[in-house]
């Protein structure tokens, strides 16, 4: 499926018309570790960014021909871009009424893809609205990451207020189960949603997993399987290993 799937891509460029489709090649490989497994089945499907219109087909092919697609872009011309079976919204991807409206008439997604206008602002308001609704084992994909490290986008080096330094407080937050210092890191609810946030070449994913319960520590000896969550409430941790491995 995986060479199938980047083999799609690569065929569609030689088949596009006048909307023109504008990807870095190495999106195609993420689109295959990512999306793969749900290659022609019908989903719910968001993007963010119309720009000429190239990738509406290319979704649209990719996907079942049962899927919801929907795309947005801030520029009404781009309506002329729709074909049958998508639907296309006119909007500012960092006004969260707009995206909460977005949200209940197409919602819920099962992917969502930020291909907009780039800018810091634009990338942490849409994810922070719209990651309520997506469906449980989608995928949040936000494209062009490397604007984080431009000043005139609102990013630059190590820029608090860029995307990529949200993106890596996310982490932080996946991991707040295990805190051990709980009044400088405290235990996010988000930690409940995530399942990991993956870093690609100027991509993003961060793909949904809701848990009703902590993450479970399993051992086994002799057959015998058990399981505990107490390491989640230990305080005060030293290392198993510590004088045996001259630390």
């Amino acid at each position: 499926m995986g060479r199938r799937t980047i083999q799609y891509f690569l065929d569609y460029l030689k088949q596009t018309d006048h909307r023109r489709v504008t990807k870095w090649m190495h999106y195609f490989e993420v689109y295959q570790r990512e999306l793969g497994h749900m290659q022609g089945k019908d989903i719910s499907f968001l993007e963010i960014g119309v720009y000429q219109g190239g990738s509406i087909p290319m979704w649209a092919g990719y996907f079942g021909q049962g899927s919801r697609l929907a795309f947005v872009d801030i520029d009404p011309d781009c309506m002329r871009h729709a074909e049958p079976g998508t639907s296309i919204e006119i909007g500012d991807q960092a006004d969260p009424s707009f995206l909460e409206k977005l949200a209940a008439d197409h919602g819920p997604f099962d992917v969502i893809v930020d291909d907009g206008g780039h800018l810091m602002h634009q990338q942490i308001t849409s994810f922070e609205y719209l990651w309520p609704h997506l469906n449980d084992r989608g995928r949040y994909i936000v494209e062009d990451t490397h604007t984080s490290y431009w000043p005139g986008y609102g990013g630059g080096y190590r820029e608090e207020a860029s995307f990529i330094e949200y993106a890596k407080r996310l982490v932080d937050k996946m991991h707040s189960w295990y805190t051990d210092q709980d009044k400088i890191f405290p235990f996010d609810e988000i930690a409940k949603q995530m399942n990991g946030v993956r870093f690609y070449d100027s991509v993003v994913v961060v793909e949904k997993q809701l848990k009703k319960e902590p993450p479970l520590l399993v051992g086994s000896k002799n057959g015998e399987v058990s399981g505990s969550r107490k390491a989640l409430n230990v305080r005060g941790r030293r290392s198993v290993f510590q004088g045996r491995d001259g630390i």
